[in-house]
């Protein structure tokens, strides 16, 4: 599985160009102004740090630290933090633009940001990783803010690492700022519903769709790639809502089973095996190539990027795609689904519910006061339902896919904002 991955990964050089590509296409439907388009196609602010860290073998390593402010138009920038080793500027880039793009969709009052340390996490300590985790949170300490750029967990980092840079940041600054960054453990301020959000949110998603399909969610089967935290919840979740699970993977393996996938004993092995499904006994193993074109009514790539390539778009069955990771599908892929007549549900709309109680874990630190998980959830799917009818929507008027559907839907707000506030 590692070594497709990385060969689709590799097929489409710029993950930016990918951004760019999908904003034109929007940006020439919808007649955007080109004042505006010119703006969005360049990051508002690009910041690479050096970080010296000292090992636990006594010597210095020097790693690299990336913040990119993409947007500010509509609100502070917001934007996950992620370890790992592929972490560069066009990759934060990326990330960064598509969260604008992600929170316009959502109606937040945000920009987008992203940032992350190219490092391999998996073979760092905890020490390590605290004291990397502190030098990069001082490297940024004037990038974040309250009410200027937020940070968030992201690929690699959790809870605890964002509980490290609260403490950081609050030590800089001499006051406690909770609503600095989000994610955080629930005694630290997080919120209640925040870990399992973005799977919720394709849920919410993959029910919506459902609905304009006319399909019963209990006569439908569904693969998963990526058992994460995105693809781990949205599993659960989704077999909560009787759809079938034939197909799971993560980086360490990928298994099958036509009569379904016991997603909680496929949780418990992952829990007791060092949070892997390598050795799973509940399917037979297949390659993530078999997962991603195996018979199945909806796919949720909910893993890395640049999976559905236009090698792979060809053979894939789904009527439905559901995109839980951040660019899963090249724009060559696009094309192709498009005329197979596969409904794509895109990242920026999709697994826009991490965002979503994100917003709403900043908007209880900035209170005071402190949500109900049942509260956080209803207000969760109320915003996922809303934004994905605005998109689906936005999709019917033009004629066009979801995707640029959700980036029409994106760009006139963001437009909006910029003609008010009279910037140019």
């Amino acid at each position: 599985m590692a070594n497709s991955q990385v060969t689709m990964e590799s097929h489409h050089s710029s993950m930016f160009e990918s951004v760019l590509a999908r904003l034109d296409a929007a940006a020439k439907l919808m007649n955007l102004s080109e004042d505006v388009a010119k703006v969005l196609r360049k990051p508002l602010k690009e910041v690479i740090v050096s970080l010296p860290v000292m090992m636990d073998n006594g010597k210095v390593e020097v790693f690299q630290g990336y913040r990119t402010v993409h947007s500010t138009t509509l609100g502070p920038s917001k934007g996950g933090i992620r370890f790992a080793m592929d972490v560069c500027t066009d990759e934060v880039n990326a990330l960064a633009a598509w969260m604008s793009f992600k929170c316009a969709v959502a109606h937040l009052p945000y920009g987008g940001a992203k940032g992350g340390v190219k490092c391999d996490p998996r073979k760092m300590s905890v020490g390590e990783l605290e004291r990397m985790t502190r030098a990069y949170t001082k490297a940024m300490a004037d990038i974040f803010g309250v009410n200027k750029d937020i940070p968030a967990p992201d690929m690699g980092t959790s809870g605890r690492e964002m509980a490290w840079l609260l403490d950081e940041y609050n030590k800089i600054k001499g006051e406690d700022c909770p609503g600095v960054v989000t994610g955080k453990p629930i005694v630290l301020g997080g919120s209640l519903g925040r870990d399992a959000a973005t799977g919720r949110g394709v849920m919410i998603s993959v029910l919506e769709a459902l609905k304009k399909l006319n399909l019963d969610p209990k006569k439908v089967s569904a693969a998963v790639q990526g058992f994460g935290n995105v693809g781990a919840h949205a599993a659960r979740l989704i077999a909560e809502q009787g759809i079938k699970i034939v197909a799971i993977s993560d980086h360490t393996a990928a298994f099958h089973n036509e009569n379904g996938i016991d997603i909680k004993a496929a949780l418990d092995f992952a829990a007791n095996n060092g949070k892997v499904l390598k050795g799973f006994k509940g399917g037979t193993e297949i390659s993530n190539e078999d997962l991603l074109t195996c018979k199945c009514d909806v796919l949720i790539p909910a893993a890395i990027q640049n999976v559905i390539t236009e090698e792979i778009a060809p053979r894939i069955h789904a009527k439905l795609i559901v995109e839980g990771a951040n660019g899963p599908t090249t724009p060559e892929a696009d094309h192709i689904l498009k005329e197979k007549k596969i409904i794509v549900v895109p990242d920026i709309l999709a697994n826009g519910g991490g965002v979503t109680v994100s917003y709403f874990e900043w908007v209880q630190n900035k209170y005071g006061h402190y949500w109900t998980e049942e509260e956080v959830n209803h207000k969760h799917d109320l915003s996922m339902k809303t934004a994905f009818n605005n998109v689906w929507n936005a999709a019917d008027e033009f004629k066009t896919t979801m995707r640029i559907g959700a980036y029409i839907a994106a760009l006139r707000k963001i437009e909006q904002g910029v003609k008010f506030k009279g910037n140019y």
